[in-house]
């Protein structure tokens, strides 16, 4: 391979969903640098359906104070509807990365008070010095969501490439009312998901590696 191909064959092998980081701020032109380029991802008929709204400083910690009191009282109000129900391989694939993660924190699987503290550090954004909101526009749905979502594995390529970990987080989308009550969000921008970001801190559960399907399962070659 050449300098190029093994650079990014390195980069998406060292990302890695981040729980834990350091309260060390980043900067903003370090910001600057990951989400600029990330503008290049592609979508469809080029409509770049995306928004991001990134938080740090005192509103992150109005949020992180917030959130978890207000997901572990059943008020969430997402933009879009979620079951989370798998069956299957998927099921198993969900169930498997649950295990590894309490595994690597040391609880137990009849631990489920233990097991839920800590689901709601999801809400103080682990720590993280800042997260960022991706949005799409009113009215958006499943094929732009697709383009969210490359414009979104770009930003974590492009962190993991500045020596950042990011935590794409589901459970976010799902208080989108609380945080538009710190932050001032356009009615038109609905809330997908969020990503916390920063610098990792050196610890087991930062070391978790989920288990991937073999090319050969999810990729089938026709000519």
């Amino acid at each position: 391979m050449n300098n190029a191909a093994q650079t990014f064959q390195a980069i998406v092998n060292e990302r890695r969903s981040i729980r834990a980081f350091k309260s060390d701020p980043v900067g903003r032109e370090v910001i600057d640098a990951v989400f600029a380029p990330a503008l290049r991802a592609p979508s469809n008929c080029n409509t770049q359906p995306w928004f991001v709204h990134i938080v740090t400083g005192d509103k992150l910690e109005k949020l992180r104070e917030s959130l978890p009191m207000a997901f572990a009282t059943g008020d969430v109000a997402p933009d879009f509807p979620y079951d989370g129900v798998y069956d299957g391989v998927y099921k198993d694939r969900q169930y498997g990365a649950a295990k590894a993660l309490y595994d690597a924190l040391g609880i137990p699987r009849e631990e489920k008070a233990k097991r839920q503290e800590w689901f709601l550090g999801n809400f103080r954004f682990f720590d993280a010095p800042a997260v960022a909101f991706f949005m799409l526009p009113d009215g958006f749905g499943l094929r732009e969501a697709c383009d969210l979502g490359m414009f979104t594995q770009t930003v974590m390529l492009g962190l993991t490439a500045q020596g950042l970990g990011s935590c794409p987080q589901t459970a976010l989308g799902f208080m989108s009312k609380q945080i538009r009550e710190v932050i001032d969000i356009p009615e038109h921008h609905k809330l997908m998901f969020g990503l916390s970001f920063g610098y990792p801190v050196d610890t087991p559960i930062n070391d978790v590696v989920t288990d991937r399907t073999d090319l050969s399962s999810a990729v089938t070659f026709h000519s």
